[in-house]
């Protein structure tokens, strides 16, 4: 069993997309990030970032989304969401996860968040994460100019789950994801995923469905 600590929408939505995904058991502990309780001293026993999301695993606390992403496809490789280690595709699967989490995923935390930047000006620093950003997406599909269903080839995994979660986060930015027509479709695809509307279920979730 495990436990995720999450709040709707936030980076915990990749490792809820993964746990049912897998289909293991698991619990939900909802942290409201507007109420300030991921800066709990309760929370911060567990994540000393005070951020979403934690994953409670053997009874141990986890954090890093990618950490937890590489974790789950380790501890459930019957799932199937990553090529085994002598895969060919193994190389770019893990090329790409630390890519969005190296690049794409900070770009986003600071554009939510400029004032993590310290004293900066806002409007300069967010024109230059909107071309981080926009920059990436096309990369992205750049990867998906051949033909291909996902980024790996016709094969779905969580790399497809975790730059989609990316993606929804750019909704409500002057580009959004959508307008790349390939990312589009990937997007299409993902959110078709019975995990996918599920989670939207769980977690209340109704923009970008």
């Amino acid at each position: 069993m495990y436990t995720l600590y999450y709040s709707p929408g936030a980076a915990s939505l990749l490792p809820h997309l993964l746990l049912l995904e897998i289909g293991a058991a698991y619990e939900l502990k909802r942290i409201d990030t507007a109420a300030g309780e991921q800066r709990s001293p309760e929370y911060l026993r567990l994540n000393p970032n005070g951020v979403v999301p934690t994953l409670i695993v053997d009874g141990r606390p986890c954090a890093e989304t990618a950490a937890l992403l590489l974790l789950l496809c380790e501890r459930h490789p019957q799932a199937g969401l990553a090529p085994a280690v002598d895969a060919p595709e193994r190389a770019a699967f893990l090329q790409g996860v630390l890519y969005l989490a190296n690049t794409l995923q900070p770009a986003f935390r600071l554009w939510f968040y400029p004032s993590d930047a310290g004293e900066v000006d806002a409007t300069v620093l967010k024109q230059a994460l909107r071309a981080r950003i926009e920059k990436c997406f096309d990369q992205l599909a750049a990867q998906l100019a051949d033909g291909r269903s996902y980024l790996l080839g016709e094969r779905f995994s969580a790399l497809d789950l975790y730059a989609t979660m990316l993606m929804r986060w750019s909704r409500n930015m002057p580009k959004p994801a959508t307008e790349w027509p390939l990312l589009k479709a990937l997007a299409e695809r993902i959110r078709a995923r019975a995990s996918w509307r599920r989670l939207y279920e769980i977690e209340g979730l109704t923009e970008w469905a």
